[in-house]
C-alpha cells in the first residue's frame, strides 16, 4: 500500500473523511463508503484484530476502536481512500507502543460490515481475523493470530504465522497455512476436490470418503493426498506444528 498518497486523519480533520470520537471503551473512528453490490476491500494493520460481517446494504462501514490510544497523527494513524468500488483502509499503531507502563492495556480493533460478494484482502502484523458470510474471493494473512472464516463461499486463502485456523464453507478453492497451530476445516460432503494435507508435528484426522493417492500410514502420518468425489478444485492445508482435522458438513 502506498502511504505517501494518503491523508493522516485526526479528530480535527475528520469532517468528510471519517469521524473520530471518544467513547467509554476508548477512541473510535467511523466511516462509510457507498459501493455497488460487489466491491473490493483491502485492510492493513500492523497490530490489531479485524472482524468482518456481511449485510444487505450497498456500502462498506468501518469502525476502528483504539483502547489506550488517541486517534491522531502521533498515535493511531488511519489512512483511507476509495477508487471506484475499491476501498482501502489502513490503521497503524506507533512502533514504540510496547512500553512497560501500558503493556496489556492497549489494543486496536477494526470492525466492518460489507456486501456479501465483497472481494476481501486482510493483512495484520499481529492480531486475530474473523470473517463470516463472505461469498467472494477472500485472502487473510496475519503474522500472529488466529483465523476464523465461517460460512464462506468462493475461494479462501488463509495464512497465519502463529495461530489456529477454523474454516467452513462451500469453497471454489481453499488454501490454509499456519506455522504453529491447529487447523479445523468443514467441507460439504458432496464437494469434488483434490485434498493435499500436511502437518509437521501433530495429528491428522480426515472424516470424509477419500480415494487415496498417497498417505503416510499409522498414527504418526504427516501427509495425505486424495480425491473427494472424483477430485476437482484444490484444497491445501498446511501446519508446521499442530493437528489437522477435516470434517464433512
Amino acid at each position: 500500500m502506498r502511504t505517501g498518497s494518503y491523508v493522516y486523519l485526526t479528530a480535527l480533520a475528520a469532517l468528510g473523511c471519517g469521524l473520530a470520537s471518544a467513547t467509554a471503551s476508548g477512541a473510535q473512528w467511523t466511516k462509510t463508503w457507498p459501493t455497488t453490490a460487489k466491491p473490493e476491500l483491502r485492510i492493513e494493520t500492523n497490530d490489531g484484530s479485524v472482524t468482518i460481517h456481511v449485510w444487505d446494504e450497498k456500502k462498506i462501514e468501518a469502525v476502528v476502536t483504539a483502547r489506550g490510544w488517541e486517534i491522531s497523527s502521533s498515535e493511531v494513524r488511519i489512512h483511507e481512500r476509495q477508487v471506484g468500488d475499491r476501498v482501502e483502509l489502513e490503521a497503524r499503531v506507533p512502533d514504540w507502543h510496547m512500553d512497560f507502563l501500558n503493556f496489556g492495556e492497549r489494543s486496536l480493533k477494526i470492525d466492518l460490515h460489507v456486501p456479501r460478494d465483497t472481494r476481501t484482502d486482510v493483512h495484520s502484523g499481529d492480531g486475530s481475523v474473523e470473517v463470516s458470510g463472505l461469498q467472494g474471493e477472500v485472502r487473510i494473512n496475519t503474522g500472529d493470530g488466529s483465523i476464523h472464516a465461517m460460512g464462506v463461499g468462493g475461494s479462501l486463502d488463509a495464512r497465519t504465522g502463529d495461530g489456529s485456523v477454523h474454516a467452513d464453507g462451500r469453497f471454489d478453492s481453499l488454501n490454509v497455512r499456519t506455522g504453529d497451530g491447529s487447523v479445523n476445516v468443514r467441507l460439504p460432503r458432496e464437494l469434488s476436490a483434490d485434498l493435499d494435507v500436511h502437518t509437521g508435528d501433530g495429528s491428522l484426522d480426515v472424516d470424509l470418503p477419500l480415494t487415496m493417492k498417497s498417505a503416510n500410514t499409522g498414527e504418526d502420518r504427516k501427509d495425505l493426498h486424495g480425491k473427494l468425489n472424483g477430485g476437482g478444485q484444490p484444497v491445501y492445508i498446511r501446519t508446521g506444528d499442530g493437528g489437522v482435522h477435516v470434517r464433512g458438513s
